[in-house]
């Protein structure tokens, strides 16, 4: 089985003035296609920095991040966008669903930004949206929709390009036990079906034992918890 990321001695730093602050201090591990990554630790201790550098939202300041053998840093602005477009779906632990369209307009919002010709991508939203139960809600704003409803349509909406790479960062974390529950199984069900590799950020150890692979992050690296 082929290596789908590759995150070799991977660094963060900010600095503010004179004050320097290592996040990161040289992060590898490897994941292949279809294989799954929980990632814990106190708050503070870089769970979404490392989400953000793994999603391409931040850059970072040493090491190298690997998707499917291309360097996504090397790209220029403009195909980076493209690339994570493609190759990278989110999950946020807020929905951040745009209230003004529909359930079905909302999973397709990432589909607009680089139009592919030929590709059905309201067909493939549909087929989404029913696997995970909101067929009859496809017409109903954000605002008509539970927590739980909100946070499939996201899901369903980072899934929408068939991404190589699905990154989550507490997914769950704004959602009662019952529905948490339920959100995580869709979660692992769509994760198999599509054979992501699926990394996610959480506090929840109970969450965290679903994963294939669990590490913790301590003092900027990664360890086994």
């Amino acid at each position: 089985m082929s290596t789908a990321l590759q995150v070799t001695d991977l660094h963060k730093t900010f600095t503010r003035g004179d004050q320097r602050v290592d996040v990161l201090r040289g992060v590898t591990f490897s994941l292949n296609q279809g294989q799954s990554l929980a990632l814990t630790g106190p708050s503070g201790s870089g769970k979404s920095t490392l989400l953000h550098l793994l999603g391409t939202l931040d850059t970072p300041s040493a090491g190298a991040v690997a998707i499917d053998g291309h360097n996504p840093f090397a790209l220029a602005a403009a195909e980076l966008a493209h690339f994570r477009n493609r190759h990278i779906g989110f999950v946020f632990q807020n929905h951040h669903l745009l209230p003004q369209y529909s359930v079905l307009e909302n999973v397709l919002v990432p589909t607009l930004a680089f139009p592919t010709a030929g590709t059905d991508h309201r067909a493939r939203a549909l087929d989404i949206l029913k696997t995970i139960g909101l067929a009859d809600r496809i017409d109903h704003r954000p605002a008509e929709l539970s927590g739980g409803e909100c946070q499939r349509v996201a899901v369903a909406r980072a899934l929408i390009n068939r991404p190589r790479l699905l990154l989550c960062d507490e997914p769950t974390g704004s959602l009662d036990q019952t529905t948490a529950a339920t959100v995580v199984d869709l979660l692992f069900q769509l994760h198999r079906s599509e054979q992501t590799v699926l990394i996610t950020a959480t506090h929840d150890l109970e969450l965290a034992n679903h994963f294939e692979q669990h590490f913790a992050l301590r003092e900027g690296t990664c360890v086994a918890p």
